[in-house]
């Protein structure tokens, strides 16, 4: 069997500016350099086809290497920009980190426009100007919450990409009220980071919703393979559509993220939805910042728990009471702790896992 032609692959200097960054990233898109990785890779070589490498974490925990084609990058990045209307010459400002493709889209994103990103990360006082950038919630709340600079640069931007972890409604809603042009994204590392803009997908993607309420994406911006497991890429695989962990439905065309099928817990014999149980908790106590997670338990088989930061600190059996009434006895938690933050990813997503580890350390 003809073995496929492989190329060199070099991870991302953290002393590289943008403009080395994006110098590199174009020549990996156009074949004239290696493949770049945003961190460290098992893979010492990839096959020729693969520009970029990322490294993204599923629900069990297992590091998936997620090898993207210069093809895929440069279909999602051309159907960004023609979402927004963008024009060459216009420019792209940098606010997330580069250890996540939506960090390297926004320099895709810029390079496909004929610029360079500007780097916004990390400033302090006044933002230079840009027609267009992204941020996670996260962000989005504190421009909301007295970060005036921050504010005046995402009410300058045509558009604002806001992505990584759900956006809240409250949220989003003072955002277009303040005057923040938000559109909300979704997406994942596998399909090159968001292909469905409020609801709609973008370019040549697809969406259709399996016999289990599961997301399935077809798109050009399709990755090609986990390169440390390919059965368990050709696994997610169903007539090419990629099966996410994203339950969903479509109303009106529009595509409506419901949660996540890993989300869900069985305890005492009977399915939770963690998501379910965080949405009922933020709407029964106003102001309260919460994260519903489980730990292995020999009486309830997954006992719910609780973690709540900040300074609205509801009872436990406050709690319950609403949870009771609004789910079932069965998503009583069964322990909660009291957090500063919560711990989250560099992309605004929940660490549940910490979470555990946090009670387990405080005997829960």
């Amino acid at each position: 069997m003809e073995q496929t032609s492989q190329r060199e692959i070099r991870a991302i200097d953290p002393t590289w500016t943008i403009a080395d960054i994006s110098a590199r990233l174009a020549k990996a898109l156009g074949d004239e350099g290696p493949a770049i990785t945003l961190g460290p890779i098992s893979a010492k070589t990839v096959p020729s086809e693969i520009s970029l490498v990322v490294s993204t974490s599923g629900s069990t925990g297992d590091a998936k290497e997620v090898g993207l084609s210069a093809a895929a990058l440069l279909a999602s990045a051309k159907a960004t920009n023609k979402f927004f209307g963008a024009n060459a010459g216009q420019i792209w400002s940098l606010l997330l980190p580069l250890t996540h493709i939506a960090g390297i889209n926004v320099l895709v994103r810029a390079l496909e426009l004929g610029t360079i990103a500007i780097d916004a990360r990390g400033i302090t006082g006044k933002y230079p100007d840009a027609d267009y950038t992204a941020v996670v919630p996260t962000q989005l709340f504190r421009a909301l919450n007295g970060d005036g600079d921050l504010l005046a640069h995402l009410l300058v931007s045509k558009s604002v990409l806001v992505g990584g972890a759900a956006l809240d409604k409250n949220l989003g809603d003072q955002a277009r009220t303040a005057g923040i042009n938000i559109v909300e994204s979704y997406g994942m590392t596998e399909t090159c980071g968001g292909c469905v803009y409020d609801g709609m997908p973008i370019g040549d993607t697809s969406v259709e919703i399996n016999k289990d309420g599961l997301i399935k994406i077809s798109s050009a911006s399709l990755a090609t393979t986990y390169l440390n497991d390919t059965s368990g890429w050709s696994s997610k695989l169903e007539n090419g559509y990629f099966l996410t962990s994203d339950l969903g439905e479509i109303k009106d065309g529009k595509l409506i993220v419901t949660g996540r099928a890993d989300d869900v817990i069985v305890t005492g014999g009977e399915n939770i939805s963690l998501t379910k149980v965080e949405e009922v908790v933020r709407n029964t106590f106003a102001g309260i910042e919460c994260a519903a997670f489980a730990i292995a338990d020999q009486q309830w088989g997954q006992a719910l728990h609780l973690a709540i930061a900040g300074g609205v600190k509801p009872d436990q059996s406050a709690i319950n009471e609403a949870l009771s009434a609004q789910i079932s006895v069965a998503a009583k938690i069964k322990g909660v702790i009291y957090l500063n933050k919560l711990p989250r990813s560099a992309l605004d997503k929940i660490d549940r896992q910490e979470l555990v580890n946090i009670a387990s350390r405080e005997g829960r």
